[in-house]
Formats: C-alpha cells, sequence, structure tokens
C-alpha cells in the first residue's frame, strides 16, 4: 500500500505491506471464494500511527441466464492497533446484478445492500 491520500484524513501517511491469498472455485453455475490478507506499515511520516490491518472478503455468486448474478461479498476487517470495541467491523448484505455489453464495452451493473452486523 502507498500513501497516495490527498489529505490527512484520507489516508494513513504510511507504505504498508503484507501477504495476501485468493482461493476460487466456480462449479457449475457458481463463483465461491475467499480473499484475505494483512497488511503492516515499514515506512512513513513518523508522526502518523503504524498499521496492522486484516482484511477478509468471502464471495458467493450465483450466475443465471442472460448475464444476470446475485451475490453475497462482505469485506470484513480488522484493525489491530484500534482500541478496544473499534476493531472489527463485519458487514452483511448482498445483492444482484447483471454482466453486459454498450457497444463493445463490456460493463457490470450491480444493486448492492450493506450494513454493519457487528462493529467492535
Amino acid at each position: 500500500m502507498a500513501p497516495t491520500a490527498t489529505d490527512t484524513i484520507l489516508g494513513q501517511g504510511k507504505f504498508s505491506m503484507g501477504p495476501s491469498l485468493v482461493v476460487l472455485a466456480q462449479p457449475h453455475h457458481w463463483t465461491l471464494g475467499v480473499l484475505t490478507n494483512n497488511v503492516w506499515s515499514v515506512a512513513g511520516t513518523g508522526s502518523r500511527p503504524s498499521v496492522n490491518q486484516f482484511l477478509l472478503q468471502y464471495f458467493i455468486n450465483y450466475n443465471m441466464k442472460k448475464g444476470w448474478y446475485i451475490d453475497i461479498a462482505p469485506i470484513i476487517t480488522a484493525d489491530w492497533k484500534a482500541s478496544s470495541g473499534n476493531i472489527w467491523t463485519v458487514p452483511f448484505g448482498g445483492g444482484a446484478g447483471r454482466i453486459m455489453t454498450l457497444g463493445k464495452q463490456p460493463v457490470n451493473i450491480t444493486a448492492q445492500f450493506n450494513g454493519n452486523d457487528v462493529h467492535s
């Protein structure tokens, strides 16, 4: 991760790195998988706090005819440096969409609803 934010409130001011893993399977009409990573700050502005953040996104997608699909793909995060009660964000929700072309351009149109079930 590179500190590219245009305002200090929008970014962490740190270069961060860490391992990532993606596992994907596509049986029949399904796309199933998990993306996860953890990053730690390695350089950056000394006046900003260090970074230690976890991300996990699982995705469940059912593909239907004519490019339509339904999916669930929440992004669960943990900020290991945050104070107690502010570490985890666990959303819920899902949506539907369609992959199609406009002219020769492929387009993904989707509608989603997501809310935070846990923020602790």
